[in-house]
Order: structure tokens, then C-alpha cells, then sequence
């Protein structure tokens, strides 16, 4: 079994169609994991192996595969590229030490590489450049490596050139002689030596002086280049055909750092944080960062980037804070839709543990000796959301049994129930997004459902300070009910944490302390269910400050009705507004078409924040819009563009809704609870 020093962590990232999952299945035929190699064309990848992907050729969940090349054991995520499936690829960033940006050579640099290379360089990690299909036609090598270094900085360097002909290529690392249509390789060696010693500054100084630095000096500081970033290597291949695949599996494994080498992870426990030693000898901590379940059994395995200690059959684990031990069974190495069992998983290594279903992504597991949390990433949230009914009477209970599996997976999929309708609501990234989990949940578990149209989550505020008041009285002929409420409420700040600010600022004995969280679940009950349109509020500061009681009559459900109905007049007396979530996009489009897509999103009640100019005669235009106006953006943009836009948005904030506007949604709600 290899030691820590030996693993090497990669994760794969880039957008949609660049050939990462195919760049998987040319490392491991390559290396002798595989005996064939498989296509996506065909569906027989190792990596994508869920029908749904196999249908889509493109991949929904990130997998885990590993191989051995020079004496190293690599392991490899690969993930999503399609911005609907960005949150699996986010969530696997902390588990690798070296993320490898896939690049494909017809299409350019893409929206959701952009992202990604941010987040890679965001969390310090080093990276590699993988330039794909490089025999595509009609392609411009050397305008894409321009492109490459205006978009991602001059530490971008060849490691090799593609040769003319284009089935072989150029190792610029240790060659500083050859032919290249594309630049000279004696210029790109000099290029990428110099940003290699700019990591050492005796070596600089030497280099400068005019020494002649040795092969092995140079390939001792690669890894220093790599981690301060003096280098980032772009390594030209074409995955179908397995050209520059042994350069790539070279420089993985001499010059990418091992767990050992990197810079140690950290937990955070307030506002302290403990370094984790990469050894095996030290205290268990590891990274649940994936969640998949078996295709055919629906069995749960939970993948885990251990950090420190080691992980056997008979450790006593424990998730997070929790003091309830878990018994991990088996250990077990992943290589796609296989798992084979191993003795223990130590430092730096990845392994996957199956039929534990308290584990979830972002979970540390450890043995109890430390504490904290990982700082991860964080994923954008879900906004798009549809209304689902089980399609056949009786598989409810089916149903969301179905859906707590899919949001285990996925960490933009979000399942919850409407207070207000009582509705099931599915929220995702996009449309696409919510259509595949359907996909899955009807293939993989055969159950259907019908949906309703997406559901925009607003929200409802108060723009003026105002007082409250109820009181309950009922009498049943046996014990009565009776509690009177007064309160005041007021508006906080915009998107305030917690949404409630909640104030106990009774005097005396007009209502006993006992009552206190009754009446506290009747204000979050309308909190929940809203006043003007059915949804939740948020943004109000309350203080309850004088009521009555009764010795006898007054009880808890009485104040939770008192509560209920005097936050209820508050709001109703405080100029109660809707909000709409505001989404921040980017819009990457031809030059050409910016006039029409500007013109568009003004349209929509944006603002266009700016453009910036991009490699390629692209651009991207930022822009604040409102959410109910871009549900349908996908197919708009594609008509636009002919299929040439992309784009993403995330959340920004809320903001008060036009009063027109506001009228057709309230509108629209009390028609409703009419008809209910």
C-alpha cells in the first residue's frame, strides 16, 4: 500500500463538453487501470456511469477513480461541468490538492471555467492547465494560449507543444529543441524554467548570474512553483487519442504536491483553527465531500478525503459533534461504479464507506481526539423551484423517501414543504437542473410525478414601525381559553440574520414568563405563513411588551393565538411590502449580440452593471435582474445568440417589489385561497 507521501489528489474541473470525463478513461487505459478504453458516445465511461448521464453524454455527479504512475497512487475526481451541476464540483475542491483546469480547444475558455479556476485559486491550490482536443478543426492554438495567459495570468506556461501534425506532442520541460507550428520550443522551455526558479530565489539569483541550472534542482523546487503559483503549466493532449496523456501522468506525479508536501488543512472551531498533520500515526479527521448511491441496489456510499489518522473497519468514528459512535465496516476504494475493500485508508488518501446514512456532505468524521469544522466552499443557492405532486395516489411516503436521497448527492437540490399551500417544492440551479433529479428519481426508483410551473420565492416585509394587538378569549363550557397580546414591531435591515428579532419586554405579571415561547410560536407561525401573499417573512424586529392573563383559563395555546393574531395586526398596521430575490448574472455572449442582450435584460428590470471584454471577441455582460423575469432565460438566450450565450447567476439580495407588480402577485393569492 502506498504511503501519504506517495498519493497525489487531483480534481478535475472545467465547463461542460472540454473532455474531462474522457481525459479520465485515457489515464486509466493508459495506465493499465482499464483494458479498453471507453467512450462517451458509446456510454461506456468508467466515471459517467448513471443513465441519466449516459443519455445526456455529459456528467450530473462527480466520480472517483484512482490509478498508479511511477510509483504514485493517483487519485482522481471528476466532476460536473454544466453550470446546473456546479455544486458537486464545488464541494470536491477541499479533497484534491491540485486542480486540473480542462480547456477545450474548439470552444475556448467557458463561463463555468472562469468560476472554477477562481475557486481553485481562491482556496491556494495549485493548478494545471489541460488543453483538449487538440484535433479539433478550425482551431487557433496560439490565439487560444494568449487567451489563456490575458485570462489566467503570465505564470501560464507550456509544458508541451502540440507537433504539427498533431499526433504527438513536445516535452518542453526537459527539451529545448524541437518543431512546433504553434511556438518555439526552445523559447516555451526557457519560458517555463524561468517561472519554475522564480519559486527559489537562490536559484534566481543563480539563474540571473548566469548559471547553468541542473535537471535536478529544477525538478526539486517544481512543487514550491506550483504551490505559490510562479507556474501554472498548460499541458496540450487529445483524450480520445491518449496524445501528451504519459507527459500529463508525469507531471502529476514528480511535480504536483503530495498530501505531505501541501499545505495543511485546517479545522475551525470558533475562532481558532487546528492544523491538520498529514500521518497516518495522528488523530482521525477526514471530508465527507461525496454522496452517491449504487444505480442498480440504491446502497449509500459516502466518499472521504481523510487528512490525518487512519481509518479501519474497527475505528470508532464520530460525525462532527455528535458523541453517538459509528461503525465504519468496510474500507473501500472507489473506481467509478466499483468499490473494492482495503485494509484502511490513512493520510492524504480517498476512500468511500457504504450504508451510512447519517453522513452527509461537508461532515468531519473523526475519533473523538479533534474538533471543528472545514471551511469549505460555499455552493450557490437554489432558486429555481417546482411544485410536485406524486403522479400515482399512495407514493408519497415513496417520494420523499426518493428526494432525501437526491439532496444527499446534491448540495443545490433542496426539498421543502410549503406552509402556506402545503406543497411539496423542489428547488435547483435551473430548469435542467430540477428535470434531471426528476429523471433520476423516476429511473432510478420508478416513481413519476407532475409539476407545476416554477414558483418564484418571495418574500414579505414591513416598511413602518406599528403596534399590535389581540386578544383570545373562548369559553367551551368547560375550561375556557384566554391570553392578550400587546406588541410593537418594526423593520430591520435588508436580508437580516436571524429574519426575526425577537424582544421579551414584559414588566410585572400581565403575562407569566412560562408564556413566553407560546407566544413566540404564533408570531414565527405567521413568520412562516406570511400576512399579504402566503410567504415568509423576514426582516422585523418585535417586542412584546404588555397582555393579560386569566389564573385559570390562560393556557399555552391560548398565547400561541394571542401571539398569532396580534403580530398578525402589526403587519397588517405596518405597510407590508413583497420582496423578490434580485439575482447577480453574467451574460457571456459575442461581441456582436451585446446590444440585443444590454436592450433585453433593461427589459427585465435590470441594470446592467458592466462589460467586460474577453479573449475570443466575447464578452460578458453583468447585470442585477429580478428572478420572475429570468426563469425562461436558457431558451431565450439560445434564440438570441444561435447557441453561442452562456450564462450563470447566483443570488444578490431582495428588494421591495414594484407596487404593480405587487398587486398582480397578491392578487393572484387571494383568487387562490378563494377557491381553496
Amino acid at each position: 500500500m502506498a504511503g501519504t507521501s506517495d498519493i497525489r489528489n487531483i480534481v478535475l474541473l472545467g465547463h461542460g463538453g472540454a473532455g474531462k470525463t474522457s481525459l479520465v478513461e485515457a489515464i486509466l487505459h493508459k495506465t493499465g487501470a482499464t483494458n479498453r478504453l471507453g467512450t462517451i458516445d458509446d456510454g461506456t465511461t468508467i466515471c459517467d456511469y448513471h443513465d441519466e448521464e449516459k443519455d445526456r453524454q455529459h456528467s450530473i455527479a462527480s466520480a472517483v477513480v484512482h490509478t498508479t504512475h511511477a510509483g504514485s497512487t493517483i487519485n482522481i475526481i471528476d466532476t460536473p461541468g454544466y453550470p446546473d451541476f456546479i455544486g458537486p464540483a464545488i464541494k470536491a475542491v477541499p479533497a484534491a490538492e491540485t486542480a486540473c483546469l480542462v480547456i477545450s480547444a474548439a470552444a475556448g475558455i467557458e463561463t463555468n471555467t472562469r468560476k472554477l479556476f477562481e475557486l481553485a485559486a481562491k482556496a491556494g491550490m495549485p493548478r494545471l492547465i489541460v488543453v483538449n482536443k487538440i484535433d479539433a478543426e478550425n482551431i487557433d492554438l496560439p490565439l487560444l494560449y494568449k487567451n489563456i495567459r490575458e485570462s489566467f495570468g503570465p505564470h501560464c506556461r507550456c509544458a508541451n507543444l502540440p507537433a504539427a501534425d498533431k499526433t504527438s506532442v513536445i516535452d518542453c520541460i526537459e527539451n529545448d529543441s524541437g518543431d512546433s507550428p504553434m511556438m518555439d520550443v526552445a523559447k516555451a522551455h526557457t519560458d517555463l524554467i524561468e517561472s519554475v526558479i522564480e519559486a527559489d530565489d537562490q536559484l534566481m539569483e543563480a539563474y540571473l548570474g548566469g548559471e547553468q541550472i541542473p535537471p535536478e534542482k529544477i525538478a526539486s523546487v517544481f512543487v514550491e512553483a506550483l504551490k505559490t503559483g510562479t507556474l501554472i503549466p498548460i499541458v496540450f493532449t487529445n483524450a480520445r487519442k491518449e496524445i501528451g496523456i504519459d507527459l500529463l501522468l508525469d507531471i502529476i506525479a514528480k511535480y504536483t504536491p503530495s498530501p505531505t508536501q501541501a499545505n495543511a488543512a485546517q479545522l475551525k472551531d470558533g475562532d481558532t483553527a487546528t492544523e491538520l498533520k498529514a500521518d497516518p500515526a495522528a488523530p482521525l479527521a477526514g471530508l465527507v465531500f461525496r454522496i452517491g448511491f449504487d444505480p442498480k441496489s440504491n446502497m449509500k456510499y459516502s466518499t472521504i478525503r481523510i487528512f490525518s489518522g487512519t481509518l479501519k473497519s474497527d475505528t470508532s468514528l464520530l460525525r462532527n459533534k455528535e458523541r453517538k459512535s459509528i461503525r465504519p465496516g468496510h474500507i473501500l476504494k472507489t473506481q467509478g461504479p466499483e468499490n473494492k475493500e482495503i485494509d484502511a485508508g490513512i493520510a492524504g488518501d480517498i476512500v468511500t464507506l457504504a450504508k451510512i446514512e447519517e453522513l452527509k456532505i461537508g461532515d468531519l468524521i473523526h475519533d473523538g481526539k479533534v474538533a471543528g469544522r472545514f471551511d469549505t466552499p460555499t455552493v450557490p443557492e437554489p432558486m429555481f423551484a417546482l411544485a410536485i405532486e406524486p403522479a400515482a395516489r399512495g407514493d408519497e411516503q415513496r417520494i420523499s423517501s426518493a428526494l432525501d436521497k437526491l439532496t444527499d448527492e446534491d448540495p443545490c437540490f433542496k426539498v421543502t414543504r410549503d406552509q402556506q399551500t402545503n406543497e411539496l417544492v423542489a428547488s435547483g440551479l435551473g430548469d435542467l437542473h430540477l428535470r434531471v433529479m426528476l429523471d433520476k428519481m423516476h429511473s432510478r426508483f420508478k416513481l413519476s410525478v407532475t409539476t407545476k410551473e416554477p414558483k418564484i420565492p418571495y418574500r414579505e416585509t414591513i416598511t413602518t414601525k406599528a403596534e399590535g394587538h389581540y386578544r383570545h378569549k373562548k369559553q367551551t363550557g368547560g375550561a375556557g381559553q384566554f391570553g392578550e397580546v400587546y406588541l410593537r414591531i418594526e423593520p430591520a435591515p435588508r436580508d437580516s440574520d436571524p429574519s426575526l428579532e425577537f424582544s421579551w419586554d414584559i414588566f410585572g405579571a400581565s403575562i407569566p414568563g412560562q408564556f413566553e415561547p407560546a407566544v413566540h410560536k404564533g408570531i414565527n407561525d405567521v413568520m412562516q405563513a406570511g400576512v399579504v401573499a402566503g410567504f415568509p417573512l423576514q426582516d422585523i424586529k418585535v417586542s412584546v411588551y404588555d397582555g393579560k392573563h386569566h389564573p385559570v383559563d390562560s393556557k399555552e395555546v391560548a398565547f400561541r393565538a394571542a401571539g398569532k393574531g396580534a403580530f398578525t395586526d402589526a403587519v397588517q398596521n405596518a405597510k407590508p411590502a413583497l420582496l423578490e430575490p434580485i439575482v447577480n448574472m453574467e451574460v457571456t455572449v459575442p461581441a456582436e449580440n451585446m446590444g440585443d442582450i444590454t436592450g433585453d435584460l433593461a427589459g427585465k428590470r435590470g441594470r446592467v452593471l458592466g462589460q467586460d471584454m474577453l479573449p475570443g471577441n466575447l464578452v460578458v455582460i453583468k447585470a442585477q435582474v429580478p428572478l420572475a423575469e429570468v426563469t425562461q432565460y436558457n431558451s431565450q438566450l439560445k434564440s438570441v445568440t444561435g447557441g453561442r450565450g452562456s450564462y450563470s447567476m447566483t443570488l444578490s439580495h431582495y428588494e421591495v417589489v414594484p407596487s404593480n407588480v405587487q398587486q398582480q402577485i397578491i392578487a393572484v393569492y387571494a383568487k387562490k385561497k378563494q377557491s381553496d
